[in-house]
């Protein structure tokens, strides 16, 4: 009798799983083959056309830099700018700081197209219409808040007698965010990582209304291949494509992430 809850759960769990799992695999399945006649190859033939095609298609290669691109400037900028800011939140009281963070958050949840409007004037005025940087900078206008709340939890469970001690020591601001401070938060910045990533490289309404000719994200690219002939191979395709990066950013960060969710549960 009691080895009953234990085969329910793993009951539950495999046909979770498997749930997840299935349409991953027939993705994948049907990318490696052809749902369009290409020459010397049949319909429902399986081979590498639909990659082939990625890499010969402009439009699609560009699209996929320009997606990494937008990562990784939301990082480089995020980061550095969200960090000082969550340490005043954490560190130093100041009239209206708590109107001033839930603002920030009351910003994050804002849908992004109430914003497009005026980020499309303001970009257009600084020409930055169809660039990867202007994208890049809308996405981190809603990434700084979410990094910011992120890594403020973080470091306010650090205790402040560290602060003090590094102080003491002859330790300047700067040297204690590199020395002490980065090193102890490592698993809300590798949390503040992936969800820079997930929102840079999922986000379509600036893509769309930012971009016309050229600047498109991946996200953009595979709706672009929906049409009067959809090449679902191809499309298949893209999609794995577009899942790898994700997986190796999983990877580097996993053990930060899992950290992370363990401190942000206690």
């Amino acid at each position: 009798m009691k080895r009953s809850p234990l085969l329910v759960r793993f009951i539950v769990v495999v046909l979770f799983l498997a749930f997840i799992i299935l349409p991953f695999i027939h993705v994948i399945n049907v990318s490696f083959h052809a749902t369009l006649a290409h020459p010397r190859i049949q319909v429902g033939e399986i081979s590498w056309i639909n990659y082939q095609n990625i890499w010969l298609r402009p439009e699609l290669r560009y699209s996929i830099g320009n997606s990494i691109l937008y990562v990784l400037i939301n990082i480089v900028i995020t980061l550095p700018v969200a960090l000082p800011a969550a340490y005043a939140f954490s560190r130093y009281h100041f009239l209206g700081d708590q109107h001033l963070f839930l603002a920030l958050i009351a910003f994050r949840i804002t849908p992004p197209v109430v914003l497009s409007l005026p980020l499309f004037q303001l970009f257009a005025q600084l020409d930055l219409i169809n660039s990867v940087t202007g994208i890049a900078l809308a996405h981190c206008l809603f990434n700084i808040p979410i990094t910011i709340w992120i890594l403020q939890s973080f470091m306010d469970a650090i205790p402040r007698e560290i602060d003090e001690t590094a102080f003491i020591d002859g330790y300047s601001l700067p040297q204690y965010f590199a020395k002490i401070l980065i090193p102890m938060i490592k698993p809300g910045i590798g949390i503040a990582a992936f969800f820079c990533f997930m929102f840079s490289w999922v986000e379509v309404v600036f893509a769309r209304i930012l971009t016309v000719t050229s600047g498109k994200p991946i996200s953009m690219a595979i709706s672009a291949l929906f049409g009067f002939t959809t090449d679902m191979g191809l499309i298949m395709a893209m999609t794995t494509v577009s899942l790898i990066p994700g997986l190796v950013m999983i990877f580097f960060v996993r053990n930060h992430l899992s950290r992370g969710f363990r401190i942000g549960a206690q």
